[in-house]
């Protein structure tokens, strides 16, 4: 965030509400647990029955004691060895609820599960998930796209790492660091919504942050609330969720030096909406709240609106205190909401990456686009050439493993065609709009090898202001052409020839000119037809043909189709016998692929995402800039085909920028497709 920008923050935060009135209002307090073994109480969660709720149980942190599970009566019944247990949080799976806390001593994750019907609770780690630090808070997110569940965990040098914890085939938990944020302090605190994908993070002198959970996404955050600057009067000593659907969905954050307890208005961009004391007989009753838990649905007859739990790290008798949201709410007239609103699922197909590149060499936004080149008799053999757009080209072969750098310019596209004729021999053409020379860069790939080499007649000049998009066409005559953009909305198209002496040169025969700016593009061969992607209106469909003039028709805008999120880049082609297949095109906006027929009206069919792969370690995909697809059998698992795109976030292990591979199979199979 920009100072700009936080000032702006900060500001808005003094002047958008009213000052607190001098009475807050006092919630008392329904329950309170027996106080920890061994003292100490950092944190504290409801394990919810979901058949049974009055068969959920309150389990909370006793430090040495390990993790202690409480009836709803407050009566200790069991303690799971575990550590130094100092924060803890948990989720729903299937028959049973995951938790997960933080073992400082031992610098780990443990994970247990309690079986709702046995009520029984055993360790589920896999093996010991090492944070390589000790770790201050976790908190867990249940991602309502693909189901994922990710761990947030925080230290005490202003670390925020977010782990997948993914199920292995022995129904165990394992674990994998996804993406690693940087705090510049401490942070004890943290919840996530599942529901609407929002992270909130207390941040020690400096407030109250809101992320985007998705590892995919944009690591920016929102400041909700400053530390003196705003409403809160010292540090945040824990953060809750509230979820009672649309206008009724809040946060809470203990203002511990005030004795208050802020409530925000989540459906409301997080307004403060007011605050209000936890009493025993009208007197205080938190010494020193040291973590919280809230729930909407009910728990129990005395619960029938949910709870917020608060942990109360008390010098003597550290225990967990149980309040009534019913309670709350009625103190600060807000709406209670629904018991349990449901978690909106997502229509995207979900595909997970069996393999990903090496990383480009230069940093930043540097990876943009791929091409599949298939082997002319062994498809194992097969590789990737892709562009660094800070310095050439590359090639990979099919575990990912680079073969071949050349550092011609900055290269933003490629694409390649079989077929050519060129000094008496038929080669696979490779080209790619050089920005760096304003030029197309011309290159045969050497099937032995598998190694580019640069046929051009020279620097083959575009003429374009920045030559930035590029795909090729092979028409029914044999003629090869290179339809190339630039930012203001012209393609050109040339067409590619033998200039006699075993070189390429390029010929200009063709101007279509859009409104705004262009980038991806694919041509059908077969059919003749050529689209291209206006990255904020349309996926348009015109001819390809030299001789065409400029008439298109818009297959997708982005205006109409919910599932297209600006800007659209990447364009693919998955060809099958008889005209029939389909077109992929990057959806940038969302992170997501949306897939269409390739024959007739090119009529939407579905959307898919690249999520992040636990078992073999291959993050997600998002950002993606350039794309291409294969029906060619390329190899064992492969055989279908293949699909490769560009990562604009290769965050596990944070890296430069590479390309990741689906198998065609997968997404045909989540997708339906034939």
């Amino acid at each position: 965030m920009t100072r700009l920008k936080l000032a702006a923050s900060l500001l808005a935060l003094m002047t958008a509400a009213p000052a607190l009135a001098q009475t807050t209002p006092g919630v008392s307090v329904v329950s309170a647990t027996t106080p920890t073994a061994r003292g100490g109480a950092n944190g504290v969660v409801v394990l919810r029955n979901p058949a049974d709720p009055r068969k959920s149980v309150i389990a909370a942190t006793g430090e040495l004691g390990g993790l202690e599970i409480y009836d709803l009566n407050g009566q200790r019944t069991a303690a799971v060895p575990g550590g130094e247990v100092y924060a803890v949080d948990a989720r729903e799976d299937g028959a049973r609820a995951l938790v997960v806390a933080l073992d400082r001593q031992a610098g780990r994750l443990r994970v247990f599960g309690r079986d709702y019907a046995t009520g029984q609770i055993v360790a589920v780690d896999a093996r010991p998930i090492q944070l390589g630090f000790s770790g201050e808070g976790v908190c867990l997110h249940r991602s309502a796209r693909d189901g994922a569940l990710y761990a947030f965990v925080m230290g005490r040098e202003g670390q925020l790492d977010q782990w997948l914890l993914y199920p292995t085939t022995d129904g165990q938990i394992d674990g994998r660091v996804l993406r690693r944020l940087r705090l510049s302090s401490e942070a004890k605190y943290c919840v996530a919504d599942d529901a609407s994908g929002a992270l909130y993070v207390a941040q020690e002198a400096v407030g109250v942050w809101r992320y985007d959970a998705d590892p995919e996404a944009d690591p920016a955050p929102t400041l909700i609330d400053a530390n003196r600057l705003g409403r809160i009067a010292g540090e945040v000593a824990g953060l809750a969720v509230i979820n009672g659907g649309a206008g009724a969905n809040y946060l809470v954050a203990a203002n511990a030096d005030a004795g208050d307890y802020n409530v925000y208005d989540r459906s409301a961009d997080d307004r403060f909406v007011g605050a209000f004391r936890v009493t025993a007989n009208g007197a205080p009753a938190i010494e020193s709240p040291s973590g919280l838990f809230g729930l909407r649905a009910p728990v129990g007859a005395s619960l029938p609106g949910g709870a917020l739990l608060i942990a109360d790290d008390r010098k003597a008798g550290g225990n967990s205190k149980v309040v009534s949201w019913a309670d709350v709410a009625a103190a600060l007239k807000l709406p209670l909401g629904e018991d349990a609103p449901p978690v909106a699922k997502s229509r995207v197909a979900l595909t997970q990456a069996t393999m990903e590149t090496e990383p480009v060499g230069h940093d930043g936004d540097a990876a943009d686009d791929p091409a599949i080149w298939v082997h002319p008799t062994d498809p194992a053999k097969s590789a990737i050439i892709a562009t660094d757009k800070k310095g050439g080209m590359l090639v990979y072969d099919l575990s990912g493993k680079r073969l071949q750098y050349l550092a011609d310019g900055k290269m933003n596209n490629v694409d390649l065609r079989g077929g050519f004729k060129l000094g008496g021999k038929t080669v696979t053409l490779v080209a790619a709009s050089d920005r760096t020379h304003k030029a197309v860069a011309l290159y045969t790939i050497d099937p032995e090898t598998r190694l580019l080499t640069s046929v051009a007649d020279g620097i083959q000049a575009t003429g374009l202001s920045d030559p930035y998009g590029l795909c090729l066409y092979r028409d029914r005559k044999g003629g090869t052409f290179a339809f190339i953009s630039d930012p203001e909305g012209l393609v050109r198209q040339f067409q590619l020839s033998d200039n006699g002496a075993g070189k390429v040169v390029a010929r200009a025969v063709r101007d279509v000119r859009f409104d705004t700016q262009t980038e991806g593009c694919v041509a059908d061969d077969e059919t003749g037809a050529l689209y291209v992607a206006e990255e904020d209106v349309a996926l348009w469909k015109l001819s390809a043909d030299a001789k065409a003039g400029s008439a298109k028709t818009a297959i997708a805008r982005v205006a109409d189709n919910p599932a297209l999120k600006d800007d659209l880049e990447g364009v693919g082609l998955y060809a099958q016998p008889n005209g029939k297949g389909y077109l992929v095109v990057s959806s940038q906006g969302n992170n997501t692929y949306a897939v269409f027929r390739r024959e007739g009206a090119n009529a939407y069919v579905g959307s898919f995402a690249v999520t992040a792969n636990g078992s073999n370690g291959v993050d997600g995909v998002s950002e993606t800039d350039g794309l291409d697809v294969s029906s060619a059998s390329v190899g064992a698992g492969l055989e279908a085909g293949a699909f490769v795109a560009q990562d604009g976030r290769n965050i596990s292990p944070p890296e430069a920028q590479n390309f990741k591979l689906v198998p065609w199979a997968e997404i045909a199979a989540k997708l339906g497709l034939k």
